[in-house]
């Protein structure tokens, strides 16, 4: 039997539009895609971007967290020492005295008030130089033996102190220079005395603990002389006397 070439023509031209169809609806789709991914890459909102950016704000507040209990912490000590000193008020009149005391006590530390009372003398000598020696400034009285005697004086209860009858502060300064010693810019030779007023039992106890501060002056070859229950007197820092 022969074919119908209508039919088969028809057949043809068919397929091909269909291939047309199917070729357009697949080049919009591609170019659908590729627009959608510059879109993407244009805006750099990217998957892993966005997973990074949310681990930073995480980070973010975490570190704000942290510095708010910081400052939470630091607010509640204020308001304790606030609460503190609204306490010393109410506790009335009967703490007045006290406060007058210990201001009182405090000019005498920092030499503003003339003083006298009980008290401990300490003097310090250089020590006789051995020929044998090499060194004869291991014999001579130090900057370093003073402050050792002052500060040891302080820490047991002195309330004040002076240095060959010169009184000394908190700005003190003390320099030695060969024989003599610099104390705020007066020289004076030696023998040295320091002399501090206070409970003289305990200072003169206190200079002679165990391994204390008079057995490293013996050891550094200073003659320590000690002279307690003496009535002590000192002008203020400011005094012309």
């Amino acid at each position: 039997m022969m074919k119908n070439p209508k039919k088969s023509n028809r057949r043809f031209s068919k397929s091909i539009i269909f291939s047309l169809v199917f070729l357009v609806l697949g080049f919009i789709m591609a170019y659908s895609f590729s627009l959608s991914q510059a879109e993407k890459n244009k805006s750099g909102y990217t998957g892993g971007a966005f997973f990074e950016q949310e681990e930073r704000f995480r980070g973010q507040l975490i570190e704000q967290q942290e510095r708010n209990k910081d400052l939470r912490a630091e607010l509640e000590e204020k308001q304790a020492a606030v609460q503190k000193y609204e306490q010393s008020f109410s506790d009335g009149p009967d703490r007045f005295s006290d406060y007058a005391d210990e201001a009182e006590s405090l000019r005498r530390y920092v030499g503003a008030l003339p003083v006298e009372g009980d008290g401990l003398k300490v003097t310090l000598q250089d020590g006789e130089y051995d020929g044998n020696s090499e060194n004869p400034n291991d014999y001579i009285v130090h900057e370093s033996h003073v402050f050792q005697v002052i500060n040891e004086l302080y820490i047991s209860g002195a309330q004040a102190i002076s240095v060959n009858g010169q009184r000394i502060d908190g700005n003190s300064y003390i320099v030695c220079t060969g024989p003599v010693i610099t104390v705020d810019g007066v020289q004076y030779p030696a023998p040295f005395t320091i002399e501090a007023i206070g409970k003289s039992d305990v200072l003169e106890s206190s200079m002679k603990l165990s391994g204390g501060v008079m057995d490293q002056l013996l050891n550094d070859n200073i003659i320590v002389t000690l002279d307690m229950g003496q009535k002590i007197s000192m002008p203020a820092m400011l005094s012309e006397s």
